[in-house]
């Protein structure tokens, strides 16, 4: 018995323009900083016993109305459920210290927060990428800031984050040549985008940026190990 030829036409489907579509939906629209000290737990591959707590800096709200926790991690403030690297570290869930709960999504709360900011603040879409928000670091996240090769890297505090219209996120450092008060807040003139200077650029905690500061050896090794090209030798 012989099959019915379809009336409708045949479509041919543009992978790259599904994909577009998908990563917008994904873009953040909205930021909200934690100040409940909420936190990211993650394990990690060599020692699969153990839990580890990081803070959370930050939540978002993605177009797709999905909230996440952020945290700045290697070269980006990147979502926690991104994190997926057995060496580095595996998202398990958010953990609060107070009634020690694990969840395996954002509290309700925030999600009500930017949801309602969001609403809000409804800004006109445009061609051009434009500035959407900007909150301050409340956690003394440092980056470290590597320009050509042959030049010293640099260890600067982060001041702030910019949220972008087209979901990118920028880390604000300081050009000491321009700080004409202190202390440093965002929307001084001395601020600017982290990579719109710097060819690379690392997030580390406060603790982590202190210990560089002392050079203390095993740091100082975990460092170079991450900052030299793959691939390169004496």
């Amino acid at each position: 018995m012989g099959m019915t030829p379809s009336p409708r036409p045949a479509r041919v489907i543009d992978l790259e323009t599904m994909r577009r579509k998908l990563q917008a939906k994904q873009r953040l629209v909205r930021l909200s900083p934690e100040l409940d000290g909420l936190e990211m737990v993650y394990s990690l591959a060599s020692d699969p016993d153990s839990l580890y707590g990081m803070p959370i800096l930050a939540w978002g709200l993605r177009e797709d109305g999905e909230v996440v926790g952020l945290v700045p991690w290697m070269e980006a403030l990147t979502a926690c459920h991104r994190l997926d690297d057995s060496e580095h570290g595996c998202f398990v869930g958010y953990r609060d210290p107070e009634t020690e709960e694990l969840l395996d999504v954002a509290p309700p709360h925030k999600a009500c927060e930017l949801e309602h900011a969001a609403a809000y603040f409804d800004y006109e879409e445009t061609r051009e990428i434009t500035l959407i928000q900007q909150i301050p670091d409340t956690q003394g996240t440092h980056a470290l800031c590597i320009d050509d090769e042959d030049c010293p890297w640099q260890l600067k505090q982060v001041f702030g984050w910019r949220l972008y219209s087209d979901g990118n996120i920028e880390a604000l450092l300081a050009d000491e040549a321009l700080v004409e008060s202190t202390p440093i807040l965002p929307g001084d003139p001395c601020l600017y985008p982290g990579r719109s200077r710097h060819r690379v650029v690392y997030f580390f905690q406060r603790s982590i940026a202190n210990r560089i500061r002392e050079q203390d050896p095993c740091t100082l090794e975990a460092l170079a190990l991450m900052v030299v090209p793959d691939g390169s030798s004496d």
